[in-house]
């Protein structure tokens, strides 16, 4: 497995492991290659909706130029905490790169430094505002897919808080023993507690907007499936433990790669499992030390961890599913007529999908109504339910609205 880059190039080229590229976590470069492949999806489906004439350009005051008391203090506040940052990166790089997001969502850093850099700049803007004419705020028509990146951008913040928060709440006994560190921890994002925050903000900020959110809600259907899908490469690649149970006897027949039905994940990301063969026993038992520097010291590797018995790698599994819902979706979209239907066909495949893959993953389970059965198990059910509602409550005005059309 790839916990960060470095593990790739040194499979790739031979280069040393835990060297500076291992600032790139495998899973956070995956995690930003599935929101650029939404974008694009995005924009192109957008582009073909203002084609056809269902989505209109929107007006908006254009307030580019004009800095606002909210402008100055929150570039303020990003410039401070940049400023505080960097140089404590820079002191402290080897802490950095084992684990970027423990010291970017921290109290970590130079303040001093940072909240008078951040003053300075908060006093330039105000110098800058003071020395602006009265020129006022102008509108302009704005086509929906020059919206893209804020769309996105919002899809990805507040799914990665949606992510976050579900989290905690499946694991809140860690939560009470650690408050700050479970909130901002880089690791342990829920699906579909980004699926459901991100839904939540996208919606509001097309209303805002103008733009219908039906029309949203079916290009959100394929996205969130395109980015599933890369997103769990990224699970696969570094081996963060969203993987299944302890495989069983791979059947008699099977022709595929055996890695597809098991697989040990090895330098998985968790180091999870057990020392791999490289590792000698004696030297990580008597290291003092975190588990990733007892690996240090017995392996020359942060990561030396392999699992066994071997388990059944879901992320693999969800990948095909995802792609193969996409490509159906993808098919159709030019031939459902009536607007959200997509969005509930995704509802109901994906609430089908994860539910079955959540018998065979590791995961909490919760006895809720005589079901002994996962948060997402429960959550994926309550999609199915909602997209069968949606398409009824679609069929029925849309059959209403040809009612009133006919003679």
């Amino acid at each position: 497995m790839y916990p960060d880059l470095s593990y790739f190039f040194n499979d790739l080229f031979g280069t040393e492991v835990d060297n500076w590229t291992s600032i790139f976590k495998s899973f956070g470069l995956m995690l930003g290659l599935a929101f650029f492949a939404c974008g694009l999806l995005l924009k192109s489906e957008f582009k073909r909706l203002e084609a056809e004439g269902k989505v209109q350009q929107i007006k908006l005051v254009d307030k580019s130029g004009i800095i606002t008391f909210n402008d100055i203090i929150l570039n303020s506040v990003i410039t401070a905490f940049m400023a505080s940052k960097l140089p404590y990166i820079f002191n402290n790089f080897d802490l950095f790169k084992a684990d970027p997001a423990s010291v970017i969502f921290s109290k970590l850093g130079n303040w001093p430094i940072g909240l008078l850099i951040g003053a300075v700049y908060g006093g330039y803007l105000y110098y800058r505002k003071s020395k602006e004419t009265n020129i006022g705020p102008v509108e302009r028509l704005v086509s929906p897919h020059e919206k893209t990146v804020d769309i996105v951008f919002l899809a990805a913040i507040s799914g990665v808080a949606g992510g976050r928060l579900f989290s905690v709440l499946e694991n809140f006994s860690d939560f009470i023993k650690d408050p700050i560190g479970q909130l901002f921890s880089g690791s342990g994002l829920t699906v579909y507690g980004g699926i459901i925050l991100a839904f939540i903000f996208v919606y509001m900020y097309m209303k805002k907007l103008g733009i219908k959110p039906v029309y949203m809600m079916d290009i959100g259907g394929m996205g969130i499936l395109l980015g599933y899908a890369v997103g769990r490469m990224g699970c696969q690649i570094a081996g963060d433990g969203d993987w299944g149970i302890a495989a069983s006897a791979m059947p008699n027949g099977w022709f595929l790669p055996e890695w597809i039905w098991s697989y040990n994940y090895p330098n998985n990301v968790n180091n999870d499992g057990v020392l791999m063969s490289i590792v000698d026993p004696e030297i990580f038992n008597s290291t003092v030390g975190s588990i990733e520097q007892k690996c240090k010291v017995a392996s020359g590797m942060r990561y030396c961890h392999e699992l066994s018995p071997r388990v059944y790698p879901t992320p693999i599994y969800e990948i095909i599913a995802s792609f193969v819902g996409l490509a159906i979706l993808w098919m159709i979209r030019k031939k459902v007529k009536i607007a959200g239907t997509l969005f509930c066909l995704y509802m109901i495949y994906n609430g089908i999908e994860r539910f079955f893959i959540e018998g065979i993953r590791v995961n909490e389970r919760y006895n809720y109504f005589g079901f002994n059965w996962s948060q997402a198990q429960y959550i994926s059910l309550g999609f199915v339910l909602v997209g069968l509602v949606g398409l009824i409550y679609l069929y029925f005005i849309q059959k209403k609205q040809d009612d009133q059309i006919a003679p």
